[in-house]
């Protein structure tokens, strides 16, 4: 059976790195970008390879779309000298930003920034990765809680999120006739370094999070790269067009 293969943006450290690494515990081979951690990022890729499975990291800006042909140039020498063939399984948009400024003070560059990254760069990158993905793939958006439910500061990333949710569908929809699937993965408030890392370490934060969610406490990495890597099995193969929420029951 041939390998299965999966780019992870954003794959140097946590939610990213955390999926990649449930990946390869499902046997499969790694492609992963970073912005500017290359420390991570070959981290990340030696503790891929140690657990048996191949592992490549490309430096890619998800904002800078003018750079996307020539990271697929790349990605497609690497997977021709690799496998014999420059194509790939399943995508996972995970690189990110965030950025939680009060409404009105929430300025243009701030929203600009934020669109970008999490949308825009999302919608243009799995258009320019489709040439490159077999028939029967999948790709899954990761998005945000804050695209269901509503907290301060967020009236700029939590709408961004809410695109991804939207654009999710309508690929499900337009790319069926490739048998290529797309699915939402929405992780509650985690514990990572992400928007400034606050579900780390601001004690208050954590504390409300905790008695908002069902199951009393804030998330953790490991509890999202798993749904992730299912959702690139056989066992996901009839989940389609899905929104799906990690957050521990978080204000049910």
């Amino acid at each position: 059976m041939k390998t299965k293969i999966a780019l992870v943006t954003g794959g140097s450290r946590g939610l990213g790195r955390e999926m990649a690494l449930k990946l390869a515990e499902k046997e499969m081979d790694l492609i992963i970008t970073y912005k500017s951690n290359a420390e991570g990022a070959n981290s990340a890729v030696n503790e891929i390879k140690a657990a048996g499975q191949k592992a490549k990291a490309f430096q890619l800006n998800t904002t800078d779309i003018k750079l996307f042909d020539e990271f697929f140039k790349n990605v497609c020498e690497y997977l021709t000298d690799e496998y014999g063939e420059p194509y790939f399984d399943f995508l996972i948009n995970n690189a990110g930003i965030g950025i939680y400024k009060p409404f009105l003070e929430t300025t243009e560059e701030m929203f600009d920034d934020l669109v970008n990254i999490n949308f825009k760069g999302v919608y243009f990158l799995t258009q320019k990765a489709l040439t490159f993905m077999r028939d029967g793939s999948g790709i899954i958006n990761i998005s945000s809680g804050l695209a269901r439910f509503t907290l301060p500061n967020s009236s700029a990333y939590g709408p961004t999120k809410g695109a991804v949710d939207v654009f999710t569908r309508y690929i499900a929809k337009e790319l069926a006739h490739r048998k290529i699937r797309a699915n939402v993965v929405a992780p509650g408030a985690i514990a990572t370094d992400f928007g400034g890392g606050e579900n780390k370490t601001n004690e208050k934060k954590r504390a409300l999070i905790s008695g908002a969610t069902a199951l009393g406490r804030v998330g953790e990495p490991d509890d999202i790269g798993g749904v992730v890597a299912f959702l690139c099995t056989d066992d996901a193969k009839w989940i389609n067009g899905q929104r799906i929420e990690v957050s521990g029951g978080i204000f049910l």
